[in-house]
């Protein structure tokens, strides 16, 4: 397999992320909704204040995504929540681990940030193991969490000190 590369989004990949959240098995596991609109996700990739973006791509195709935001909060400035999604067809080769890789990188060596947090279904252990192995502790359990296809679904609450 060629090499995954990490870059920052650009706005021309609003159809690429649209594509990859429109597969059951992506918004399966996150609080997207089905059928994503390419409007909302040209105003996903436009610049907010506190929000970084990555995607991953292999051989010029985007095949993964990761949305960083710092509070806002000037009492939780040192903290940083993140969502992450890598298409159906790619998952269980490396992308996630290579796009939490980058994250942790900026987080530790560029933005100060001393506490990463997440939220990840308890019923998704390939995303928990993931996160275990780059150093998150699971806090506690969100009982009924969210609404996923008619059933409330558990969270975890999960976090990593620098």
């Amino acid at each position: 397999m060629s090499e995954i590369v990490i870059r920052h989004i650009e706005p021309s990949d609003a159809e690429a992320l649209r594509d990859i959240m429109s597969h059951p098995d992506v918004y399966h596991d996150t609080l997207q909704l089905p059928h994503p609109s390419m409007e909302m996700w040209h105003e996903r990739v436009a610049t907010k204040p506190g929000r970084r973006h990555l995607v991953a791509c292999l051989e010029q195709r985007v095949i993964g995504h990761m949305a960083l935001d710092v509070m806002e909060n000037p009492r939780r400035g040192h903290v940083a929540t993140f969502g992450i999604s890598v298409a159906a067809d790619m998952q269980g080769r490396g992308v996630g681990r290579r796009l939490m890789s980058e994250m942790i990188n900026l987080c530790d060596n560029w933005l100060r940030i001393e506490r990463i947090e997440l939220t990840v279904f308890a019923d998704n252990p390939a995303a928990v193991a993931l996160y275990k192995n780059f150093g998150f502790e699971i806090e506690g359990t969100g009982r009924k969490f969210a609404l996923r296809n008619g059933e409330y679904v558990d969270a975890y609450y999960m976090a990593r000190m620098k």
